[in-house]
């Protein structure tokens, strides 16, 4: 193909495969790849992926969409391989990275509860003279000459990056800025993180590990996209169009993320991808009500969606470490097709936390590994077919999976090896139901009333498990479950989020000093659009104020779409009070209207709409099973009974509007489906697999 760049690609990479769907932009077909991935350099197995799509049509020069979610900052963190960093503070203040806040995460009674290391150590922190006060107001000067002296210290003790958080710089950034200028001057190899541009907003520790969290993590991230942009430039992939998933669900240019303070934005690209697809892919769902359970090699991700859209929280934690950007609202957990099964010391049999990855992988896998894992064990129950993953490129050794179970779980147990197998399927499985209890009591729905979406190698093969241990009646396995991520990053606008904090009576704001706090966020947006090569004219705005009574200790996002077009005015400010107190009396079930409210911040969210996959809808008439679409018979061990025999079902086979009945096991080249007995599965007008409890 050639004249207009039709292919759009999606890669995501995770801990076992990195999954890439290319989409012909022209008549809407997709070619997937899955390869393993590569944990030493993330970005040769996107290079392999590719390089396997050139080989099947796909000329690299007609690629003019590449968008990519990664773990590897998050990855980078959990495993404490992020850069040497340095951190300059105000004078007096060095102490409150050891100090943090008072919150314990875990358990408050435990004794010997010590908080993560420092990401900045003391030996590493440098006091700089100069304040600025809780009104902006300068106090004392910076001392410059201070900020030379702590650059060249740090340079000498081999840092890699600079973290800068002063007392009140979202008030006032000069300080900060002037410090940035100097670290320039005396520092030009280091990575300068300014807290007034990673996160300008009130309380100290969470815009300080904001910051430090960017300072750690920006060299990982600048690396990777610097040797993944050089292969994509090698491979002949031209397009300047290159995206980078962030954690709100939104994208955003390579460029952005190298430019600096952008990074603690991508901690959770990966996971965000899948549920922003949820939403886009399955709109009339994700209007009741769904639960995506992403169940890759390494983890699950578990997200709510509720309203057409994935909810979202502006301060969350990633390794015990509070991070205050706007995130989709994920719960990670240790349950994956290389979630290891193990003998505790108690002789009760567990699975994970510790995952085979990648490399050896699981037993089956042939590559080297010798410990069960949870692919093990679904391919001795039957739910697997040796020769068939990914489409029989790769294959599974039962034998190899069959010695690590008996000789590391069955054996030491006195259990029958099927016996062991389901054990492991049923920790697993109940892990992952119990996480979703605990998210649906928090946001105080109930599961029976939602719809299960599952993707993810690994999530159509536990998603009926699950789904009758939460009670739920309906499942609904995407099209392509095993690239689900992947295609949704190809349903992902351009999104950035700003904030700016101002602790201000809401009475006493005037409309006018709304608007000039609202245009300064606006116009920083235009400027970063424009060095990123998009138009600010095309972006849509999001208003919204952070709201409190005064006295609280925490504050409530109120949207401000539909109010003041043309520019606030005193009915629109009475609108936001009014809108607040509805959330207030909705979220925590009172309101107190005879109350003061104040202003806590001002935030701005950018939209820039990019062209995304829009599957195209068919007819479904009713039709029973057809013959072609059989490919055998298999013997399943479903949960507490005998070997059942279950038809094998081709998946590219089915045509909308097939239903048939379970026990059945539907393959196709990215993912395995199961269907129990009691359960039906039908084909829906967009090729999705709807699974449904108790109808035949």
């Amino acid at each position: 193909m050639s004249g207009g760049a039709p292919w759009r690609l999606g890669v995501d990479v995770g801990g076992t495969h990195t999954d890439l769907v290319l989409l012909d932009a022209d008549s809407g077909r997709i070619l997937i790849e899955k390869v393993p991935s590569t944990p030493a350099n993330p970005a040769a197995a996107v290079l392999d992926g590719l390089a396997r799509l050139v080989g099947r049509g796909a000329a690299p020069e007609d690629i003019g969409f590449f968008a990519h979610g990664t773990t590897i900052t998050t990855n980078a963190l959990l495993e404490m391989r992020g850069a040497r960093v340095g951190m300059l503070i105000a004078q007096g203040y060095r102490a409150i990275q050891e100090v943090q806040s008072q919150a314990r995460d875990g358990n408050p009674f435990d004794y010997f509860f010590k908080r993560p290391d420092p990401i900045a150590p003391q030996s590493l922190t440098r006091e700089i003279p100069g304040r600025i006060d809780y009104r902006g107001n300068e106090l004392a000067p910076l001392d410059e000459e201070a900020v030379r002296r702590a650059a060249r210290s740090l340079r000498q003790a081999g840092v890699e990056a600079v973290a800068v958080c002063y007392l009140f710089s979202f008030m006032n950034p000069a300080h900060e800025r002037a410090t940035g200028r100097i670290l320039r001057e005396e520092f030009p190899e280091a990575t300068i993180s300014l807290s007034s541009a990673v996160l300008p907003r009130l309380r100290e520790w969470p815009r300080m590990s904001t910051t430090l969290l960017n300072a750690y993590l920006e060299p990982v991230l600048v690396r990777y996209i610097g040797d993944l942009a050089d292969g994509l430039d090698a491979a002949g992939v031209e397009t300047p169009q290159r995206f980078l998933m962030q954690s709100n669900g939104g994208v955003m240019p390579f460029s952005a993320a190298i430019a600096g303070g952008k990074t603690v934005h991508t901690m959770l690209s990966g996971p965000a991808a899948g549920a922003r697809a949820s939403a886009w892919l399955a709109p009339d769902e994700a209007d009741a009500g769904l639960v995506t359970l992403d169940m890759g090699g390494t983890s699950c991700d578990i997200a709510f969606i509720e309203g057409g859209a994935p909810l979202e929280v502006t301060e969350s934690e990633i390794g015990r470490r509070p991070i205050a950007v706007p995130t989709l609202d994920l719960t990670t957990i240790s349950a994956g097709g290389g979630s290891v099964a193990w003998i505790d010391g108690a002789g009760l049999l567990s699975v994970g936390p510790r995952s085979a990855g990648a490399d050896p992988g699981p037993a089956c896998y042939g590559k080297g590994g010798s410990e069960p894992t949870v692919t093990d064990a679904d391919i001795l129950c039957g739910y697997l077919n040796p020769a068939h993953l990914l489409g029989g490129a790769q294959t599974l050794d039962l034998d190899a999976a069959r010695a690590a179970l008996e000789s590391r779980i069955a054996q030491p147990l006195g259990m029958d090896i099927h016996e062991a197998a389901l054990g492991i399927r049923r920790i697993v499985d109940m892990r992952m139901a119990d996480e979703v209890r605990v998210v649906a009591a928090k946001r105080g729905v109930d599961p029976h009333d939602f719809t299960l979406l599952p993707f993810g190698g690994a999530g159509a093969v536990h998603a009926a498990s699950v789904a009758e241990e939460l009670g739920m009646r309906r499942i609904l396995v995407p099209e392509r479950p095993g690239a689900f991520s992947a295609l949704g990053l190809l349903c992902s606008d351009v999104v950035h989020d700003y904030v700016r904090s101002e602790l201000r009576p809401l009475g006493q704001v005037t409309p006018a000093h709304a608007e000039a706090a609202f245009a300064e966020l606006e116009t920083r947006a235009a400027e970063e659009l424009v060095a990123e090569g998009l138009d600010p004219a095309a972006a849509r705005h999001l208003r919204e104020l952070d709201l409190r009574y005064v006295g609280q200790g925490y504050e409530l996002r109120v949207p401000l779409d539909g109010l003041g077009e043309g520019g606030l005015d005193d009915a629109g400010m009475a609108e936001a009070r009014t809108r607040f107190d509805a959330a207030h009396a909705r979220i925590h079930g009172h309101a107190a209207r005879e109350k003061d409210v104040e202003i806590v911040s001002y935030r701005l969210r950018v939209t820039v709409d990019v062209p995304k996959y829009r599957p195209a809808a068919e007819t479904a008439p009713g039709a029973t099973l057809p013959e072609a679409a059989v490919l055998g018979e298999r013997a399943v061990h479903f949960d507490g009974g005998r070997p059942t025999a279950t038809v094998l079902v081709d998946r590219a086979a089915l045509a909308p509007g097939v239903r048939f009945a379970g026990p059945a096991i539907v393959e196709q080249f990215d993912a395995t489906t199961t269907v129990p007995p009691g359960w039906t599965a039908s084909v829906d007008g967009h090729r999705n697999l709807v699974l449904e409890r108790g109808h035949g």
